[in-house]
């Protein structure tokens, strides 16, 4: 098995490196005046035309790193299911360290990585090259596109194209930090939660390049009196109206995504951002089905995951239970299927369609899912609108709500395990991620021959009140009695209050539970495609990409072809990028329907037999942190240790640096989730270089 991982470590990454050198190549003489010529000769034949290099080139190697990548998870999470984690622990390697140490702190970029920041600088020398050879090779053999055009003129459209040309370039990385079920992010240690960035990265530079290339050339049209231009539909070259259009929606799009309008207005950036399918549609409209050929990988492994997605929110999941905390949190509570496995840090998204039918949120699953096998948890805090109506709705003595659910998606493995120690910082609800660590680590206690790290959580609250999210970090059902063998310091600041308030007898318990009716209509979450869920993708990918060959080569041999070759007429060139678009959306939904309804038929039985289950009452005493030092409920042997593990600071905020400077060990975790105020200082302390055994690590979901 070990020989098979890494057998396919080495295809994987001599794929991609080879796929990376023809997008280094493809700029350069060598490329464009003895390669494509060869390749056009024996690639571009009856059966597929202009797209047959493209597709071999650029598509064909990166749906290769997606199946096989599917293969090398799958066997990856065998592995980690036989072998406890715990076991297999050990430090990371320096350079491995180095490479995740923040090197850059500073708005809009925030937290950058020295990986992060070299990746960076490479990929925008690689769109100076490009950009460079582009220009080179056109000026030495300059066309003159309209009797009298000066050279300066000519040049200046020259360099408008090449603009367009690399904003293609970052089209062709665009979509893969957005597919959440994505074979290709977990091989490099990516979820598409921590590599949002990279796509608001690739999407701002993309956008304005594009820009710049339709400023050009209206600039350039307007020079040489062609600004009739602008409303050209080519039947044999690219449309100009379909480019037009194309950036009218990208500016929209672009402008609803500026961080101050995206916070103070999301709904807008929610439903401008969804406009992102006609903004696909007339951009291949507009470069041809040569140019989308090059950016296939990445649009078709979104659409599959897309498609998935939609299918697996069809189903209403069964909500069991909800607790309503005085700090105005939600924990919501879930029937699961036994089949379902996640790693701590995953979210959930939920759409509560009597709140909004099209508005889908992601929270924090606060479960472990080897200690809850039957239940799954996220944690919501009520801050904007959508969260206060659901907090409104629940808390009206509701006896069933319909929600929902897509996910949950994570990283492939408990990583954080591997510490010697962990420091995990927290602001707020910045809690909840660390909810699901802690009980993944309590977990790990009841194996045998487990070692786990050494815990201190430092969590800042604004008023006391929000005390009561400590009580999240026990499951309700059964708690294991191997909690005191964990290592735990737990420090809470409370900023705004000086001492904590008093309590009463008349005071009113201030943690709610509410219990919801079942309903048959309700299944539990469970994965879409089943447990081997890495090799059905495998097979959804594949079939759905040759299938998309084998049609389009069918179709251009025995219709195209012949309009082509044996009429006067000439096919449409807007005509081929329409049977590209709709050959792709037939393959991955004919393939992924088919997959998933198989699938579907087992999840089922599964389901009925969990939804036949009862689920038990809550264990810990509602309140129990508002209660005076010896009136806590301490029944129970994992509440008492909770208990005594933690101290508050009243009136003030944790010295940070002198906390984590303190920090004993050569391996120190440090995990970071909150406003972006306590990410970056904790950032800046860990790249400060003062010591060298803190590893950080950001968790955010500002998205």
């Amino acid at each position: 098995m070990r020989m098979i991982r890494t057998v396919l470590r080495i295809m994987l990454l001599v794929v991609f490196l080879g796929w990376l050198l023809i997008w280094v190549l493809m700029p350069t003489k060598l490329y464009k005046q003895t390669w494509t010529p060869k390749l056009k000769t024996n690639l571009n034949s009856r059966f597929f035309r202009e797209q047959g290099t493209n597709l071999l080139v650029f598509s064909f190697p990166m749906m290769l790193v997606a199946v096989l990548g599917c293969v090398y998870l799958h066997l990856h999470q065998k592995k980690h299911n036989r072998q406890p984690v715990a076991s297999s622990k050990r430090t990371s390697p320096a350079c491995l360290r180095i490479s995740s140490r923040p090197v850059l702190v500073m708005a809009p970029l925030g937290i950058v990585t020295a990986l992060e920041l070299t990746f960076a600088v490479m990929f925008i020398a690689l769109l100076i090259w490009s950009l460079a050879n582009y220009l080179y090779i056109s000026f030495g053999n300059l066309h003159m596109h309209r009797a009298g055009e000066k050279v300066w003129q000519a040049k200046f459209r020259s360099v408008s194209l090449r603009l367009g040309y690399i904003g293609n370039t970052c089209w062709a990385f665009l979509f893969f930090p957005v597919t959440r079920g994505s074979s290709i992010l977990p091989l490099v240690g990516l979820t598409s939660e921590s590599s949002i960035k990279y796509h608001i990265w690739l999407g701002h530079l993309s956008n304005a390049l594009f820009a710049l290339h339709t400023l050009g050339f209206v600039i350039y049209w307007g020079m040489t009196g062609q600004m009739v231009e602008i409303l050209e539909w080519s039947k044999t070259y690219v449309s100009n109206v379909a480019g037009v259009i194309a950036i009218v929606i990208a500016m929209v799009m672009w402008v609803t995504s500026i961080p101050r309008i995206r916070r103070k207005m999301f709904e807008v950036f929610f439903y401008a951002h969804h406009l992102y399918i006609l903004y696909i549609i007339f951009y291949i409209l507009h470069v041809g089905v040569a140019y989308f050929c090059m950016i296939l990988p990445g649009i078709f492994l979104f659409l599959i995951d897309r498609y998935l997605r939609f299918l697996q929110s069809r189903k209403q999941a069964r909500l069991l239970s909800a607790r309503l905390l005085p700090s105005g949190v939600v924990e919501l509570n879930f029937s699961k299927s036994s089949g379902l496995y996640y790693n701590p840090t995953s979210i959930l998204f939920v759409n509560v369609p009597s709140i909004s039918k099209l508005q889908w949120h992601p929270f924090t699953v606060i479960s472990n899912g080897n200690m809850e096998q039957d239940k799954l948890s996220i944690l919501i805090k009520v801050e904007g609108s959508w969260t206060q109506k659901l907090y409104k709705e629940i808390s009206s003595s509701v006896d069933h709500l319909q929600v929902s659910v897509e996910g949950p998606y994570g990283p492939t493995s408990p990583h954080f395990l591997r510490h010697e120690s962990l420091v995990m910082v927290s602001g707020g609800s910045g809690i909840a991620p660390f909810i699901s660590i802690i009980r993944e680590i309590i977990f790990q206690t009841t194996q045998p021959n487990s070692q786990v790290p050494n815990i201190h959580l430092i969590c800042v609250f604004k008023n006391f009140a929000d005390l009561s999210m400590l009580d999240l970090l026990l499951p309700l059902s059964d708690p294991p009695a191997e909690i005191s063998k964990l290592k735990l310091q737990i420090d809470v600041y409370v900023t705004r209050e000086t001492q904590q308030p008093e309590t009463s007898e008349n005071t009113p318990k201030l943690i709610k539970s509410v219990w919801f009716k079942p309903d048959p209509s309700d299944s539990p979450i469970s994965p879409a495609l089943g447990p081997d869920s890495w090799l059905w993708l495998c097979s959804i990918i594949a079939s759905s990409f040759l299938m998309f060959l084998l049609l389009l080569g069918i179709i251009t041999r025995y219709y195209i072809y012949p309009i082509e070759y044996k009429s006067i007429e000439v096919y449409h060139f807007s005509y081929k990028c329409l049977w590209d678009m709709f050959l792709v959306c037939v393959c991955v939904f004919i393939a992924s329907s088919a997959v998933f309804l198989w699938r579907k038929k087992q999840n089922a039985t599964e389901g009925k037999q969990v939804q036949n289950l009862e689920v038990s009452t809550p264990v810990m005493p509602p309140g129990s942190w508002f209660c005076s030092e010896g009136d806590r409920e301490l029944e129970s042997l994992p509440h008492q240790s909770l208990v005594q593990a933690t101290k508050v600071h009243f009136g003030e905020r944790p010295n940070l640096k002198k906390i984590l400077f303190d920090i004993k060990g050569s391996d120190v975790g440090v995990l970071v989730c909150g406003p972006k105020k306590m990410r970056h200082e904790v950032a800046r302390i860990c790249s400060s270089g003062l010591v060298d055994n803190l590893h950080f690590e950001s968790i955010s979901f500002n998205w």
